[in-house]
């Protein structure tokens, strides 16, 4: 009887191991190949310019799409905006940015919605091929970690409850909540 009870968590973690193998992913976004983005400097919308280095300290969440910027667009623009407050005391630590891959105009309306997110024209950039996509840049919400490298995407409409543990995790992982 002594001898099962000794044997009993070895048989567990045998089981375990090679029998129920515990779900081997619990981030929601898709971790990618972490690797830095090139230090660039693009042009603003109103014609000035920004350096991207600019943002190192900070996480960075990317989205990339046209300047029309159709619904699937704006919503990408308003998750990211809804994530950044639901980060709470965090929010500081997060930065918004809109690669605009084209030169269609972008909307005062659009500018004045998502004021804060940083609005960049990257159309002809190598910026852009750094971005892995199965189809689209477009489809996705990219994440940038506080040096500069590229390290997760999100769908285009992604879950908001899940991204937001995503990003909990990796901000308490960095000491930022």
């Amino acid at each position: 009887m002594i001898a099962v009870l000794f044997m009993l968590p070895l048989i567990a973690s045998y089981l375990a191991f090679f029998v129920w193998r515990p779900q081997a992913r619990i981030s929601y976004g898709d971790l990618l190949e972490v690797r830095p983005l090139a230090a660039s400097t693009l042009p603003t919308i109103d014609g000035g310019a920004f350096q991207l280095t600019d943002l190192r300290g900070k996480w960075v969440m990317v989205s990339i799409d046209s300047g029309a910027c159709a619904t699937p667009c704006a919503a990408k623009l308003s998750m990211m905006q809804q994530q950044s407050l639901m980060q709470g005391r965090g929010m500081d630590r997060l930065e918004r940015v809109f690669l605009v891959e084209d030169d269609a105009p972008v909307s005062s309306e659009l500018l004045r919605q998502f004021r804060g997110t940083k609005v960049l024209r990257a159309g002809g950039s190598r910026l852009l091929s750094a971005f892995p996509a199965k189809k689209s840049r477009r489809d996705h919400i990219y994440l940038v970690d506080p040096q500069g490298n590229l390290m997760m995407r999100f769908p285009r409409a992604p879950d908001a409850n899940r991204m937001n543990s995503d990003l909990s995790r990796l901000f308490k992982e960095q000491g930022a909540v």
